[in-house]
């Protein structure tokens, strides 16, 4: 699929990325005594990362980092990534969040796939946008350049994206302070910079009673 020139990638949001700083350094390990972490901190805010993960690659590709989660925040990032290979076919493997079966972005796939708007009907009266499930239909359908594969319900760990963001957990927010949302959003894609330079490789699927694997 990849060497065929469609992107095939896992697309997922992690939200409420809290931007905290402890009120005092943390205290570093000494001889007899236990590293001293402060308990009380500052709540600068939080954060949403919207990542897509390159299952051929394992890169981390056109990540988008904001305040919300909103269906046109996810169209806006569904187009950025698109435009990273206006030409090329994508996959993306999701799970079924209303915002990913929306009106705006059955627009966007029809706009982009030369599909008629007039041919799209009216959402919550007829046609591919009526509902939920005729949206998800036209999305999934095949034919199309751009479209979606949706986990079944409650089995998001099969969306490897969440993999990746367990890595990004334990490697940077974990434990880290953050001075201000400016400096959370610069060190994640800071981060997201470095792993795709040094660490990226595609995960491989042990799904036989086994977990997933990097």
């Amino acid at each position: 699929m990849h060497e065929a020139g469609v992107h095939l990638v896992s697309t997922d949001e992690k939200t409420g990325i809290q931007a905290l700083e402890p009120i005092h350094p943390t205290l570093p390990m000494r001889p007899g005594l236990v590293e001293r972490r402060e308990f009380e901190y500052v709540r600068h805010g939080t954060l949403c990362l919207i990542a897509n993960f390159e299952v051929a690659t394992g890169r981390v590709i056109a990540p988008t980092v904001g305040p919300s989660r909103t269906e046109g925040d996810f169209v806006a990032h569904i187009a950025r990534t698109v435009a990273t290979d206006p030409q090329g076919g994508w996959v993306f493997v999701t799970d079924n969040l209303d915002t990913h079966q929306s009106a705006s972005l059955v627009r966007y796939v029809a706009e982009h796939c030369s599909i008629d708007a007039a041919d799209l009907g009216e959402k919550g009266k007829h046609g591919i946008l009526k509902s939920k499930p005729t949206r998800a239909a036209f999305l999934t359908d095949q034919i199309h350049r751009i479209r979606f594969v949706y986990t079944p319900k409650h089995s998001s760990w099969m969306n490897q994206v969440e993999i990746w963001f367990s890595i990004l957990v334990r490697r940077l927010l974990k434990r880290s302070s953050f001075t201000s949302l400016d400096d959370l959003c610069q060190r994640i894609l800071a981060f997201i910079d470095y792993y795709n330079r040094t660490m990226a490789k595609a995960f491989k699927w042990t799904y036989a009673g086994r977990p997933l694997a990097a």
